[in-house]
């Protein structure tokens, strides 16, 4: 007898969490898995638009998906306005006969089951089917009652499609990543109320640049390079009087640096409190992209780089991103050179402490 799993959602964005978990599915119950992105769900109001969910289903599923994955419109196309999971069920069975149904569901809806339409009803149909969350306490008693099946799969990471539309994670189908910059929603509506169009285009430039940089030279954690590029400048138009309250109140050690560098300080900051950024390797990226310091961190220095080489800089750099795919820290120190000499052929000097320790260390040289 072949096997579906219905993996139902608002898919608000999809992200790689979701297809790790479905991979999984079939694999281990040699099924397919249909997913049902849902047009109106009961639970929570969707910040992207039905449209907007399904075509990045769709992308999703066409550059990371598998030939065991489809998509089932009944949601979506459906004209009742609450969506009810005993009616997609029954329309599975009918349009799948002979077929073994689960029911795919998140573990923090394990507990609420027996309070969804017809629990019993969509038991009789499909085996509810779920993947534990250590953060989660199951009730066994749920469990047993409804003959639950738990999926024997750990590795959908931390990602959430919450932290991806508040830009704490960006662990999502590439393709994904684009339209949401492409399209201008979640972070990137946020970031837009901060930042001209020209600084957003410099900014997206930067956090792609960086980004490869990052997964070229398998760097842990290279997704956070995306992060810290596309905020990086995000203080860059911040009013002055703003601008000298949060370096008074924050950055006080700061305050007698060039106002030129205040941006960076305050887009650490904004990068914390509007963006709920707390990984201490994004901000303190942010807090001396412009300056540099001595003992930058991996990040810090791909996003130093990424910064003065990006493609929209309006100067040949080719030869300096190459030298950064190859090696992020010799691209690093060349790029570090090359906006020195720059700088001294300008007549500007160094100005502030963190970029003459920055000079000094990794280069060797006094001002």
């Amino acid at each position: 007898m072949e096997s579906i799993v219905i993996y139902g959602g608002s898919f608000d964005p999809i992200h790689n969490g979701h297809l790790r978990i479905a991979r999984a599915a079939s694999m281990i119950l040699n099924a397919d898995v249909v997913f049902v992105p849902s047009k109106t769900p009961r639970w929570k109001t969707p910040e992207a638009t039905p449209k907007q969910r399904l075509e990045m289903l769709q992308l999703a599923l066409k550059r990371d998906g598998s030939p065991a994955f489809s998509i089932d419109l009944f949601e979506m196309k459906g004209k009742a306005d609450t969506n009810y999971t005993i009616d997609l069920v029954r329309h599975m069975a009918l349009t799948h006969k002979n077929t073994k149904l689960y029911l795919l569901i998140g573990a923090d809806q394990v507990n609420s089951f027996p309070n969804w339409k017809d629990p019993e009803k969509i038991c009789q149909l499909a085996t509810p089917l779920y993947v534990s969350r250590p953060d989660v306490e199951i009730d066994d008693k749920v469990l047993q009652s409804f003959n639950m099946m738990r999926l024997p799969y750990e590795g959908s990471g931390p990602v959430s499609s919450t932290k991806v539309r508040n830009l704490q994670d960006v662990d999502v189908p590439l393709a994904v990543r684009d339209y949401i910059e492409s399209n201008g929603i979640y972070y990137m509506s946020k970031l837009r109320s901060l930042v001209s169009e020209r600084r957003l285009l410099h900014s997206v430039s930067v956090a792609n640049l960086a980004f490869a940089i990052a997964a070229k030279n398998k760097v842990e954690d290279y997704r956070k390079a995306y992060i810290a590029g596309l905020l990086h400048d995000c203080g860059k138009e911040m009013d002055e009087e703003t601008t000298m309250k949060i370096m008074k109140d924050r950055f006080p050690e700061y305050v007698s640096y060039p106002k030129w560098t205040y941006h960076q300080f305050v887009g650490a900051f904004l990068a914390e409190t509007i963006f709920g950024i707390k990984d201490s390797a994004i901000l303190d990226a942010i807090c001396f992209h412009a300056t540099g310091r001595a003992h930058m961190a991996p990040l810090s220095k791909i996003i130093y780089a990424s910064d003065k080489i990006e493609p929209t800089r309006g100067f040949d750099s080719r030869r300096l991103m190459n030298a950064c795919y190859r090696n992020y820290y010799v691209g690093f120190m060349a790029v570090l050179k090359a906006n020195k000499e720059y700088l001294f052929s300008r007549g500007y000097t160094v100005d502030n402490e963190s970029t003459k320790q920055c000079f000094d260390l990794y280069l060797g040289e006094d001002e």
